[in-house]
């Protein structure tokens, strides 16, 4: 059993769990925690810009589109809107991103506890032509660096390990790594395929069991800018496009791959969530393939003994940000057992410093509320309270 955690805070009323909030990573990190065998192939970071999350690995610069991403192509340069975005946070960019301005945040907008997801991170392994052993090397190094940022308060910070799936034996080991030596309460992944492979694959199994034995969960995590396979590639250099449709159908795929596709069935037991990509088009997914189910088109009561909706209402979480308000659409088709609060902190569409209030006003009930933004992500995360 996980130790129980402590809340220090509250927000009108209620404790307030960030499901997903994240970091902003050193431009030096790699360079400095990397095991020495790969020193001389570190990725190497830039922070030319507020929001900057570039770096170079193998001789490729991530994410891909980084100029853009980065905010040098993007529209509303100069304009009172940007400066008020980049306003919102400049202390802490001022000061190098330490936990102590994460903590400081989490206290301006009332958060008890936040789980912590990369933003650099989410790019590190997003190609395929890496070496699993450097892989592994690369999430090793991410690993070590976020168990010395969350010591500015374990009992606040809590990490999600990054595992690389290049090789999934090494996965294993990175994942039972991080929980029981690094006390981590979550793996995450990228939902783009890895070397051609879908979620579902077998070849993951051995992770999925690990993670039912250690009691984590996994987290998927999308970004734009990866160099896998992405949907939004058609749409090239117009960052607009490629950003509205990467992280929901991104996470639409991976929600179809493990409750359509058998994995959660072979793994009854894990638990995982579809992160920081809305939450609105889940009552229809799970409909569309509910209503499949029933055709059968080559899925027989082996694969999916019963509906793969009864999957996701068994194992699963979708994360919800605090201006969607088809949340209580949601709520009305699935209920409020499901869903999780975010604040995406700091990033540029964060509502930051507002994000709980905002959410706050949502015509949905206040027990709906409570199990939102505390009671469904301890339980996801697998703490007591």
């Amino acid at each position: 059993m996980l130790p129980r955690m402590k809340c220090q805070m509250a927000k009108n009323g209620f404790k307030v769990l960030d499901s997903d909030m994240h970091c902003m990573e050193p431009p030096d990190l790699w360079e400095r925690y990397i095991d020495p065998p790969f020193k001389h192939r570190a990725p190497k970071g830039s922070r030319q810009q507020m929001f900057d999350a570039r770096y170079v690995i193998e001789g490729k610069t991530m994410p891909a589109l980084s100029g853009a991403i980065s905010g040098t192509t993007a529209r509303g340069i100069g304009t009172p809107e940007q400066e008020q975005r980049q306003e919102r946070v400049r202390g802490a960019s001022e000061r190098g991103w330490p936990p102590e301005a994460q903590l400081e945040a989490m206290d301006a907008e009332g958060i008890d506890v936040a789980v912590i997801y990369p933003t650099v991170g989410l790019f590190a392994l997003a190609l395929d032509d890496v070496e699993p052993d450097f892989a592994a090397a690369i999430a090793r190094a991410y690993n070590n660096w976020l168990y010395d940022y969350c010591k500015a308060d374990p009992s606040r910070l809590l990490g999600s390990a990054m595992a690389a799936p290049h090789d999934v034996e090494s996965a294993v080991i990175e994942a039972r790594r991080a929980v029981k030596d690094l006390e981590f309460r979550a793996v995450f992944m990228r939902p783009n395929p890895v070397g051609g492979r879908n979620w579902h694959d077998p070849y993951y199994d051995p992770l999925s069991s690990e993670l039912e034995e250690l009691r984590v969960p996994l987290g998927f995590h999308e970004g734009v800018g990866s160099l896998l396979p992405q949907v939004g590639d058609r749409f090239g250099a117009n960052l607009f496009l490629r950003h509205v449709a990467c992280h929901p159908m991104e996470m639409m795929l991976a929600v179809l791959s493990m409750c359509g596709g058998g994995a959660l069935e072979r793994h009854p037991d894990q638990k995982v969530a579809f992160l920081e990509g809305n939450c609105g088009w889940l009552p229809w997914l799970l409909d569309r393939m509910d209503d499949h189910y029933e055709i059968e088109f080559g899925i027989t009561a082996a694969d999916l003994p019963q509906e793969p909706s009864h999957c996701f209402k068994r194992q699963c979480f979708v994360s919800v940000e605090s201006d969607e308000r088809f949340v209580k659409q949601v709520i009305d088709y699935i209920g409020d057992d499901h869903i999780v609060f975010s604040t995406d902190w700091p990033h540029p569409d964060s509502k930051y410093p507002h994000s709980v209030e905002t959410f706050l006003e949502n015509k949905i009930s206040e027990e709906s509320k409570r199990k939102l933004l505390w009671d469904n992500c301890a339980r996801y995360y697998g703490f007591q309270t």
